[in-house]
């Protein structure tokens, strides 16, 4: 078995068992989705090889903090992931490296290297796609679960401010994506 197959293989069983029951969103089918969007933008990008790999490894660690907590989750997936990933036998650039992804899916995002765009950009992929209404009542009843008094109103309010403020990164994403993320913005906006 591969090193990556083993760490998904770890990684998963750790999310489908300590993962709080109030994630809707941020469950294991998310992580699952990630790792296939950021393999597909990696290819658009043209990057492959060892560069490919440390994406698909910060895509499957990238939420694994919030088997602790939700604030600041992406810190405690670093933390997490540090330790893992020495179990694993990474190189200790190679784990900062990971950490640079996954601190960079954190809102707002800031990613500074072309990977840490990738990971970002495979983060928030559904904004832009047919996807993005199912995916969205995830997050709103993952919302509700923190707070039951949440609207469908405030949760539009919040969803248009956030799709306003949002910005991809990679050249893939700006030609595929941002179009349809921007006819979602004005469809919530012209409900509200």
């Amino acid at each position: 078995m591969s090193v990556y197959q083993e760490l998904h293989d770890d990684v998963f069983e750790i999310l489908n068992t300590q993962l709080p029951e109030g994630l809707k969103y941020h469950c294991p089918e998310h992580t699952a989705y990630v790792i296939e969007k950021a393999e597909h933008i990696s290819r658009q990008e043209n990057v492959g090889g060892r560069d490919l790999f440390l994406v698909k490894v910060a895509a499957l660690l990238h939420d694994i903090g919030f088997i602790r907590q939700r604030q600041n989750h992406e810190e405690v997936g670093c933390e997490i992931s540090r330790e893992k990933l020495k179990v694993y036998h990474f190189e200790q650039d190679e784990i900062e490296i990971v950490c640079g992804m996954i601190m960079a899916t954190k809102i707002p995002q800031t990613p500074k290297t072309l990977l840490e765009m990738i990971v970002a950009d495979a983060d928030l992929e559904y904004l832009g796609t047919e996807l993005f209404y199912p995916i969205s009542q995830n997050l709103f009843r993952e919302f509700k679960h923190y707070d039951p008094t949440l609207t469908i109103h405030r949760f539009d309010e919040i969803q248009a401010n956030f799709l306003r403020r949002h910005h991809y990164h990679t050249d893939y994403a700006k030609t595929h994506l941002e179009a349809k993320k921007q006819q979602h913005l004005k469809e919530i906006l012209s409900t509200m």
